[in-house]
């Protein structure tokens, strides 16, 4: 066990704060997580966490030494980006983070990469989460953002274009007054409820744009989503409600240190060639109104 891998487990439980949350960031399962730690602690004579019922909360301990590992975590991650940046083999692993629904656009075309290159051993990882580039968490990310950070390089594919989605079952219930579906962290009704459907009551929270999509399709109520999610459902219809300019847009994204990284460069072309191709769709040119 070398020290760096010791700190990462030490940050990724500080992060999260239990042994769940920094299990799934670190790709194990929790107890794992639970007997590195403590072998830490027994390993330098410390506690570095005090074990309580919401979790785990740092000590002092931890506290002192919390900074100086999260810069060897810099440290460690420019020398990976480094000699990484610097591979010019159209070879090995290659990591994709994409936005849940994005996956629906991506998988019809990837056999074509796979065909062009064999060697490259391909993940996708498909999540809510923003998944840190700088750490290597993920090589190329297709994100959803007004602005990237200054330290990834892109493209920019299209405007992230929404709308007001219903369906005929939602309509055939004829309600005197509308339901609505939220997303869970919307504590407060939204703009667009306000402002187009005051008297609206909330028949739904949800975390997934999926489960957003099927509660609409299934009549639970209105809602707002991504024109690509809901143009391409077939019982989906979009209201003609004009809603706020968004200053959002789909970017693709790698590392600035890993721009000249041979496989890095040909997922980054294929993903820009492949979205691009649904430009369209994603800015909601598709759409067809109530």
């Amino acid at each position: 066990m070398n020290d760096w891998d010791d700190l990462r487990y030490f940050l990724s439980v500080a992060r999260s704060g239990t042994l769940s949350g920094a299990a799934a960031d670190l790709g194990v399962n929790h107890s794992t997580v639970s007997r590195r730690i403590n072998a830490y602690e027994k390993q330098h004579d410390v506690r570095l966490f005090e074990r309580l019922p919401g979790g785990y909360e740092m000590t002092q301990a931890a506290e002192n030494i919390y900074q100086y590992a999260l810069e060897i975590e810099e440290r460690t991650g420019k020398v990976e980006r480094e000699l990484f940046g610097r591979d010019t083999r159209l070879q090995g692993r290659l990591c994709i983070t994409a936005y849940h629904g994005i996956a629906d656009l991506l998988l019809p075309h990837l056999h074509r990469f796979r065909d062009a290159y064999p060697d490259i051993d391909l993940e996708l990882f498909i999540t809510t989460e923003v998944r840190d580039l700088a750490a290597r968490e993920a090589d190329i990310a297709v994100r959803g953002t007004p602005h990237p950070p200054e330290h990834l390089v892109g493209k920019k594919i299209a405007d992230a274009e929404v709308g007001i989605y219903t369906s005929a079952k939602y309509q055939a219930r004829g309600l005197q007054r509308h339901e609505v579906v939220l997303w869970r962290d919307e504590l407060q009704l939204p703009e667009w409820v306000v402002k187009h459907f005051p008297d609206a009551r909330v028949a739904l929270r949800v975390d997934d744009v999926v489960a957003m999509r099927v509660a609409v399709r299934e009549g639970l109520g209105m809602a707002r989503l991504p024109c690509w999610v809901g143009d391409t459902a077939p019982n989906l219809l979009r209201m003609n409600v004009q809603l706020s300019p968004g200053s959002w847009g789909w970017w693709i994204l790698v590392h600035a240190d890993l721009r000249s990284t041979a496989r890095v460069r040909a997922g980054r072309d294929f993903l820009i060639d492949v979205l691009s191709g649904y430009k369209g769709l994603l800015e909601g040119r598709h759409s067809t109104y109530l």
